[in-house]
């Protein structure tokens, strides 16, 4: 039945400016036909390793049934045990903060050619809505999204999904019918047989033949590039992957807690050395000041670091072999118990602010790690502008790491176990770049305004990191992440602890 459409490179895309498109997702739009991975994604993201370990069990019950049974019945499990019992706005989160950067990386060309030549588009899959819409209509520019509707009760998915059932075969046909009437679509495309059905219904249909070999659309050919990533997971879980991530585990925790208390417990000038035999990577270029001498009254340097992780300082002060003081907004309970280093957190005070770090700079150097893409967000403009105001020693520190399991950071999820995260992975690397000393031409002694600095300062960051610029700022970051501003609740007291980090 296949053969009696013509494949998706026989469809021309001039022309059609003004036409419809109607397309199935998993294996069409995507290179890859099985959705396992999104579902796994969802179901570490809100459910941890026991959810993720259940979907994993389940899986080749689910196997036998979409291939032996129906497609639907094997669908069906995949979101039972992935979505049972969540809460809907957090299936949202992950939906909006986490798909989209795997979404995007496995866009079929071929499809996409003929998807982004058309003036509306709209797809019908067998997906849940609620996991696919976010990323279809924000990134991709889809006007329509008709997937399975998830059953839900006070706010909880139930597991279960709501009339007509799993989009599949006839339901798709049914579905397109009732969603735009008598409008018959100018082309429709898909890739397997119970995808016939709805491309009947269509001007012209094409088949997608499965090509896993083929090369996926590039980043910088989407609509609108995927900026903000949060989860955890680095690559996409498939079968296997998600059966490794839940053997590596246990070692990893193990090993995670191994490198912290090593971080922790020894002498900082041993720390690099311990953290190479544990596997941990730490590369160090450029040339870093010496510390301050004290007899002849030389205040210390202030360090300004890219933010990357929690442990930004921790590595900083490895690199140096020396524990430097770190200053931040927020840190969580659990990173103030494990860390090496001190660190003292801001309010927002800023004569109170500016007394303990003008304390502290006599007593030796600082470091900050100002999170946030640009200085246009007000505190953090403030927070690094402060610093500039209150000495010339101001050093730029770029700061790169690589994980290849884990990310150390999250948006959405409790930054106290971002450090186990990074630590977790089988060989996590750190490359600390000291930058040039600001020129004291550049500086706020030489007449330049504390906004210029900091600016100036970022610029020199970003073009070391071949960063390009975004406009974005940090509450545009957790707005898209994690659905709020980024505001931090003030502590009321403002004393040096011993914490893992800005």
């Amino acid at each position: 039945m296949a053969a009696t459409f013509p494949t998706v490179d026989k469809c021309t895309s001039k022309g059609r400016e003004k036409h419809m498109v109607v397309a199935d997702m998993d294996g069409t739009l995507l290179r890859g036909r099985s959705s396992f991975p999104y579902f796994a994604l969802i179901a570490f993201e809100v459910g941890g390793i026991l959810r993720l370990l259940f979907l994993l069990l389940v899986t080749p019950l689910a196997g036998l049934l979409y291939y032996f049974i129906s497609e639907s019945s094997g669908i069906q499990v995949l979101i039972f045990a992935t979505f049972a019992g969540v809460r809907v706005s957090e299936i949202e989160s992950v939906a909006r903060a986490v798909l989209p950067k795997f979404y995007s990386s496995d866009l079929h060309p071929e499809s996409w050619r003929v998807l982004s030549a058309c003036e509306k588009r709209c797809i019908l899959t067998a997906n849940p809505r609620i996991m696919v819409e976010p990323f279809l209509k924000d990134f991709l520019g889809f006007d329509t999204v008709l997937g399975t509707e998830i059953a839900t009760y006070k706010g909880k998915a139930t597991g279960f999904v709501c009339l007509p059932g799993v989009l599949v075969g006839k339901k798709k046909a049914d579905a397109l019918k009732k969603a735009f009437g008598d409008i018959q679509p100018e082309i429709g495309l898909g890739d397997r047989h119970t995808d016939i059905p709805f491309m009947k219904l269509c001007k012209e249909g094409y088949m997608v033949p499965a090509e896993p070999e083929v090369e996926a659309v590039t980043n910088d050919k989407l609509p609108k590039p995927i900026i903000f990533h949060d989860g955890r997971l680095v690559l996409k879980p498939t079968p296997l992957m998600a059966l490794l991530t839940l053997l590596w585990l246990p070692v990893g925790f193990f090993l995670a807690c191994l490198r912290i208390s090593a971080g922790a417990l020894l002498p900082m000038p041993l720390v690099y050395y311990a953290f190479w035999a544990l596997g941990v990577r730490v590369t160090v270029k450029g040339t870093p000041p010496p510390p301050p001498k004290k007899s002849t009254g030389q205040s210390g340097v202030l360090f300004i670091c890219s933010h990357r992780t929690l442990l930004d300082p921790i590595f900083l002060s490895t690199a140096l072999g020396r524990p430097i003081p770190a200053v931040t907004y927020s840190v969580s309970r659990l990173s103030e118990f494990i860390s090496p280093i001190k660190t003292v957190r801001l309010s927002r005070d800023r004569a109170r602010d500016a007394s303990m770090i003008k304390k502290l700079l006599e007593e030796g150097d600082l470091a900050i790690c100002p999170e946030g893409t640009t200085c246009r967000e007000p505190f953090l403009l403030r927070f690094s502008a402060l610093f500039a105001e209150l000495t010339d020693e101001l050093v730029p520190v770029a700061m790169v790491n690589r994980m290849s399991m884990f990310h150390g950071t999250t948006a959405r999820g409790w930054k106290g176990m971002d450090p186990f995260y990074f630590f977790m992975n089988p060989s996590p690397a750190y490359e600390v770049t000291f930058l040039n000393k600001l020129p004291a031409e550049l500086t706020c002694g030489s007449g330049k305004s504390s906004h210029d600095v900091a600016n100036y300062i970022q610029r020199v960051i970003a073009a070391s990191l071949s960063y390009e610029y975004t406009g974005f700022t940090r509450k545009d970051k957790y707005r898209a992440l994690a659905g709020n501003d980024g505001t931090v609740v003030e502590k009321p007291l403002l004393q040096p602890n011993k914490v893992m980090g800005c």
